[in-house]
Protein backbone atom coordinates (compact mmCIF):
# COMPACT_ATOMS: atom_id res chain seq x y z
CA UNK A 1 0.00 0.00 0.00
CA UNK A 2 1.38 3.46 -1.00
CA UNK A 3 1.75 6.19 2.02
CA UNK A 4 -0.45 8.47 -0.02
CA UNK A 5 -3.39 5.60 0.06
CA UNK A 6 -2.62 4.50 3.51
CA UNK A 7 -3.18 8.54 5.10
CA UNK A 8 -6.12 8.68 2.91
CA UNK A 9 -7.77 5.76 5.04
CA UNK A 10 -6.43 7.58 8.03
CA UNK A 11 -7.74 10.63 7.11
CA UNK A 12 -11.67 8.80 6.43
CA UNK A 13 -11.47 7.25 9.38
CA UNK A 14 -10.74 10.67 11.51
CA UNK A 15 -13.27 12.12 9.44
CA UNK A 16 -15.86 9.64 10.48
CA UNK A 17 -14.38 9.49 14.11
CA UNK A 18 -15.52 13.44 14.00
CA UNK A 19 -18.67 13.14 12.56
CA UNK A 20 -19.89 10.41 14.85
CA UNK A 21 -18.55 12.81 17.95
CA UNK A 22 -20.57 16.03 16.25
CA UNK A 23 -23.64 14.13 15.89
CA UNK A 24 -23.16 12.21 19.84
CA UNK A 25 -22.59 15.93 20.89
CA UNK A 26 -25.39 17.45 18.73
CA UNK A 27 -27.80 14.32 20.76
CA UNK A 28 -26.73 15.01 24.08
CA UNK A 29 -28.60 18.09 24.81
CA UNK A 30 -32.26 16.98 23.98
CA UNK A 31 -31.25 13.47 25.36
CA UNK A 32 -29.97 14.36 28.84
CA UNK A 33 -32.99 17.08 29.00
CA UNK A 34 -35.16 13.33 28.64
CA UNK A 35 -33.48 11.87 30.94
CA UNK A 36 -33.84 14.62 33.21
CA UNK A 37 -37.33 14.54 33.15
CA UNK A 38 -37.71 11.14 33.11
CA UNK A 39 -36.00 10.05 36.32
CA UNK A 40 -35.83 13.66 38.16
CA UNK A 41 -32.49 13.57 37.92
CA UNK A 42 -30.44 16.90 38.81
CA UNK A 43 -34.09 17.76 40.48
CA UNK A 44 -35.80 18.23 37.31
CA UNK A 45 -39.88 17.82 38.23
CA UNK A 46 -41.75 15.48 36.37
CA UNK A 47 -45.42 16.28 35.17
CA UNK A 48 -48.54 14.31 35.11
CA UNK A 49 -51.75 14.53 33.36
CA UNK A 50 -54.02 14.36 36.52
CA UNK A 51 -53.55 14.05 40.12
CA UNK A 52 -52.35 11.69 42.89
CA UNK A 53 -54.81 8.75 43.44
CA UNK A 54 -53.62 8.41 47.34
CA UNK A 55 -53.47 11.59 49.64
CA UNK A 56 -51.49 10.22 52.85
CA UNK A 57 -51.50 12.20 56.10
CA UNK A 58 -48.17 13.00 56.30
CA UNK A 59 -47.19 16.68 55.47
CA UNK A 60 -44.51 18.42 53.07
CA UNK A 61 -43.30 22.14 53.41
CA UNK A 62 -43.29 23.56 49.08
CA UNK A 63 -40.99 26.69 49.01
CA UNK A 64 -41.22 29.01 45.97
CA UNK A 65 -37.93 30.62 44.43
CA UNK A 66 -38.45 32.82 41.84
CA UNK A 67 -35.48 34.65 39.48
CA UNK A 68 -34.77 36.14 36.29
CA UNK A 69 -31.38 36.20 34.31
CA UNK A 70 -29.16 39.05 34.28
CA UNK A 71 -30.10 40.23 31.06
CA UNK A 72 -34.31 39.58 31.61
CA UNK A 73 -36.12 42.86 32.26
CA UNK A 74 -39.18 41.39 33.77
CA UNK A 75 -39.98 41.55 37.70
CA UNK A 76 -40.86 38.00 38.87
CA UNK A 77 -41.83 36.78 42.14
CA UNK A 78 -44.13 34.11 43.92
CA UNK A 79 -47.41 34.83 45.53
CA UNK A 80 -46.43 33.42 48.41
CA UNK A 81 -43.17 32.11 49.66
CA UNK A 82 -44.23 28.45 51.11
CA UNK A 83 -47.43 26.01 51.66
CA UNK A 84 -47.58 23.16 53.51
CA UNK A 85 -49.86 20.08 52.13
CA UNK A 86 -50.79 16.51 52.27
CA UNK A 87 -48.39 14.32 50.23
CA UNK A 88 -50.00 13.60 47.48
CA UNK A 89 -52.72 16.10 47.59
CA UNK A 90 -52.66 18.43 44.44
CA UNK A 91 -51.71 22.54 44.97
CA UNK A 92 -51.84 25.25 43.12
CA UNK A 93 -49.50 27.95 43.56
CA UNK A 94 -49.26 30.95 41.96
CA UNK A 95 -46.25 33.78 40.29
CA UNK A 96 -46.70 37.17 39.17
CA UNK A 97 -44.81 38.25 36.31
CA UNK A 98 -44.53 42.64 35.54
CA UNK A 99 -43.03 44.04 32.48
CA UNK A 100 -41.56 47.45 33.54
CA UNK A 101 -40.19 48.20 30.03
CA UNK A 102 -42.18 50.05 27.09
CA UNK A 103 -41.79 47.11 24.64
CA UNK A 104 -43.42 43.43 24.38
CA UNK A 105 -41.00 41.03 25.88
CA UNK A 106 -41.06 36.79 25.35
CA UNK A 107 -40.10 34.70 28.10
CA UNK A 108 -39.12 31.22 28.54
CA UNK A 109 -38.85 29.53 32.69
CA UNK A 110 -36.41 26.89 33.56
CA UNK A 111 -36.77 25.01 36.62
CA UNK A 112 -35.81 22.72 38.90
CA UNK A 113 -36.32 21.44 42.84
CA UNK A 114 -34.12 21.12 46.04
CA UNK A 115 -33.29 18.73 47.42
CA UNK A 116 -32.24 17.34 43.86
CA UNK A 117 -33.49 13.61 45.04
CA UNK A 118 -37.26 14.71 45.01
CA UNK A 119 -37.33 15.88 41.89
CA UNK A 120 -38.67 12.30 41.03
CA UNK A 121 -41.35 12.75 43.28
CA UNK A 122 -42.34 16.29 42.22
CA UNK A 123 -45.13 16.30 39.63
CA UNK A 124 -46.37 19.04 37.40
CA UNK A 125 -49.98 19.02 36.26
CA UNK A 126 -50.28 22.14 34.86
CA UNK A 127 -47.49 25.01 34.17
CA UNK A 128 -46.56 28.49 33.07
CA UNK A 129 -43.08 26.89 32.28
CA UNK A 130 -44.60 24.25 30.09
CA UNK A 131 -44.70 27.37 26.87
CA UNK A 132 -43.71 30.54 26.29
CA UNK A 133 -44.90 33.81 27.78
CA UNK A 134 -45.04 37.05 26.20
CA UNK A 135 -46.02 40.38 28.34
CA UNK A 136 -46.76 43.53 26.68
CA UNK A 137 -45.54 46.78 28.48
CA UNK A 138 -46.82 47.62 31.40
CA UNK A 139 -48.56 44.28 31.65
CA UNK A 140 -48.17 42.60 35.52
CA UNK A 141 -49.85 38.76 35.25
CA UNK A 142 -50.46 35.31 37.49
CA UNK A 143 -48.89 32.63 36.10
CA UNK A 144 -50.40 29.53 37.85
CA UNK A 145 -48.50 25.85 38.60
CA UNK A 146 -50.51 22.71 39.45
CA UNK A 147 -48.63 19.62 41.10
CA UNK A 148 -48.43 17.05 43.74
CA UNK A 149 -45.86 15.38 45.62
CA UNK A 150 -46.13 11.82 45.00
CA UNK A 151 -46.48 9.79 47.76
CA UNK A 152 -44.12 6.86 46.76
CA UNK A 153 -41.66 9.54 48.34
CA UNK A 154 -42.69 7.84 51.72
CA UNK A 155 -41.52 4.49 50.94
CA UNK A 156 -38.19 5.46 48.99
CA UNK A 157 -34.93 4.41 50.70
CA UNK A 158 -33.52 8.16 49.83
CA UNK A 159 -35.94 10.82 49.33
CA UNK A 160 -37.75 9.27 52.44
CA UNK A 161 -37.09 12.20 54.52
CA UNK A 162 -37.59 14.16 52.67
CA UNK A 163 -40.69 16.97 53.83
CA UNK A 164 -39.00 20.64 52.49
CA UNK A 165 -38.67 20.41 48.50
CA UNK A 166 -38.00 24.41 46.91
CA UNK A 167 -39.54 24.76 43.78
CA UNK A 168 -36.94 27.25 41.60
CA UNK A 169 -37.61 29.28 38.11
CA UNK A 170 -35.37 31.11 35.86
CA UNK A 171 -36.99 33.20 33.34
CA UNK A 172 -34.65 34.30 30.53
CA UNK A 173 -35.80 36.65 27.61
CA UNK A 174 -36.31 34.87 24.34
CA UNK A 175 -36.44 36.01 20.93
CA UNK A 176 -40.18 37.73 20.21
CA UNK A 177 -42.79 34.50 18.34
CA UNK A 178 -42.97 36.34 14.77
CA UNK A 179 -46.66 36.77 14.70
CA UNK A 180 -45.98 38.94 17.99
CA UNK A 181 -42.92 40.67 16.87
CA UNK A 182 -44.92 42.40 13.68
CA UNK A 183 -47.09 43.88 15.79
CA UNK A 184 -46.91 47.80 15.81
CA UNK A 185 -45.93 48.88 19.12
CA UNK A 186 -48.47 49.53 22.01
CA UNK A 187 -50.45 46.57 20.26
CA UNK A 188 -52.28 44.65 23.37
CA UNK A 189 -52.08 41.06 22.23
CA UNK A 190 -50.80 38.01 25.07
CA UNK A 191 -50.07 34.84 24.56
CA UNK A 192 -50.39 33.64 28.26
Amino acid sequence: MTPGRANGRIAVKLLGIVAVMATLSFLAVPFYDWFCRTTGYGGTPQTADRGSDQILDETVTVHFDANVDKNMPWEFKPKVGQMTLRIGETAIAYYEAYNPTDRPVAGTASYNVAPEIAGGFFDKIQCFCFTEQVLQPGERVEMPVTFFVDPAIVGDRDAGYVRSITLSYTFYETPLPENQAALPQGTNTTYN
